[in-house]
């Protein structure tokens, strides 16, 4: 066999699969809340709770891309938010102006698997990362919409900073009490 001029022998081998359908992640998210009204003794203990469905082949790893996940949109809901002043300049273009969720601003996360394999691959497993992340963000902010909604509070733009929080609540237990 002759080998053309510029090539080198070798094996190549390719091969594609696409399966007959997509996997989704499946996480139901809650979130529990609780704190006093006491403004001098606040206290807040929050839960996050989620629950995944598929096969697991690594339970650690899993956990940690649902951690990961739920601290990036539990961020997204409470803290992160670009700020430009006048002229359109980023003021919050590094890490010491821009809140980011930190170990110890976030709350207590909790996690449960159930084994509902998905039809679609033979190993019966699905996408997990984005669960975390897709989840979190509207569970946050609408348990803070739930538990305002006695002041007649429906609707809160994020970030849900503790300052925008506590103008919201002022200027509706000002108006229900004129």
């Amino acid at each position: 066999m002759k080998i053309p001029a510029h090539s080198e022998p070798g094996l190549v081998a390719t091969r594609f699969w696409e399966p007959g359908n997509f996997t989704y992640p499946s996480a139901p998210t809650l979130f529990t809340a609780k704190w006093t009204r006491k403004p001098a003794r606040s206290k807040s203990s929050v839960t996050y709770w989620w629950m995944t469905s598929a096969n697991i082949l690594n339970p650690m790893l899993v956990d940690g891309q649902l951690h990961g996940g739920a601290s990036w949109g539990l961020g997204q809901a409470l803290w992160e938010h670009a700020i430009y002043d006048d002229n359109g300049q980023l003021v919050t273009g590094e890490f010491m102006d821009y809140a980011l969720a930190r170990a110890r601003t976030m709350p207590w996360l909790e996690s449960d698997h159930t084994c509902t394999p998905s039809p679609v691959n033979p190993l019966g497993v699905k996408g997990v990362g984005e669960a975390g992340t897709i989840g979190s963000t509207p569970a946050m902010v609408n348990s803070v919409i739930d538990a305002l909604s006695p002041l007649g509070i429906t609707h809160v733009d994020m970030p849900l900073t503790p300052e925008k929080l506590w103008q919201i609540i002022s200027t509706h237990r000002t108006e229900a009490t004129a």
